[in-house]
């Protein structure tokens, strides 16, 4: 009547843009082998960046490392035969960019997996009970991110231990996944060694977004989007804003594709 417009729904626009970024991929989607399931409610703690939250009551508790039989030590991916994904991030970068990532995850009703710095820890520890408290699981990615597979024994090992004791701190756990830091794979000291301190499987991934080489956001979605499939576990990481713009059109895709985005516990549960 005055001229105006109506305004396109926010969900519709991103699957407008979405399609529009993902024309070139390469791969097709696995068709999935059950109905997803219920979508998740938004999570306690949405929107903040970071702090207890304190104002929604007793504080989510902290689960501990879990042995899965019959998987390997070094887990890559979970299952082929069920519709779900695991979105993994190397957990540390400016507190305001990783408190954006999780608002726009929960918003979705998107679960994460975020391997923590200890060191960035130390700085923010406030984002420890922020990542659990959006209904999120939090696990171990070293002390100082440096490359563990190039040290030796005890300095190794020290990097694993001193996180877990940040973790166990700040959470009552050491954190329920450990992954190497400047590596995809564990090797087999390192694997030895998160077992001894209480890891029984070491996290590794399948899908390499690349994001922390800053490709642009629409290289970050077709990347994830041409490689993603049944039971992947993605790299991701906080701290890029190309990440941040890619990850509502990754969930939109996620979605259309009938996939869920679950915490890495839930995939292989």
């Amino acid at each position: 009547m005055n001229g105006r417009r109506a305004p396109v729904p926010r969900r519709s626009a991103l699957h407008t843009a979405a399609g529009a970024l993902l024309a070139g991929a390469s791969a097709v989607a696995c068709a999935p082998s059950e109905a997803p399931g219920p979508t998740a409610t938004k999570a306690p703690g949405a929107g903040s960046t970071e702090g207890p939250g304190k104002a929604h009551g007793a504080a989510r508790p902290a689960a501990a490392p879990r042995r899965f039989p019959g998987l390997p030590v070094q887990i890559a991916h979970g299952p082929r035969g069920r519709p779900r994904v695991a979105l993994t991030f190397h957990g540390q970068g400016d507190p305001a960019l990783a408190g954006a990532v999780l608002a726009e995850a929960e918003r979705a009703g998107a679960r994460l997996t975020v391997l923590a710095v200890g060191s960035w820890l130390d700085r923010h520890p406030g984002m420890a009970r922020r990542i659990l408290d959006g209904g999120h699981e939090l696990g171990n990615h070293t002390q100082s991110h440096l490359d563990i597979n190039a040290m030796d024994e005890t300095r190794a090992y020290e990097e694993i231990t001193a996180c877990a004791r940040r973790l166990r701190r700040l959470t009552g756990s050491p954190g329920t996944w450990f992954r190497p830091s400047r590596a995809q794979y564990a090797t087999p000291l390192v694997q030895a060694l998160a077992r001894r301190a209480g890891y029984p499987h070491v996290l590794s991934y399948d899908v390499d977004s690349l994001d922390f080489t800053s490709p642009g956001v629409a290289a970050v979605t077709r990347k994830v989007a041409g490689e993603l499939r049944n039971g992947s576990v993605v790299s991701l990481h906080f701290g890029y804003r190309d990440t941040i713009a890619a990850l509502p059109l990754l969930l939109t895709e996620i979605d259309r594709r009938r996939l869920r985005a679950v915490t890495t516990t839930e995939l292989l549960t």
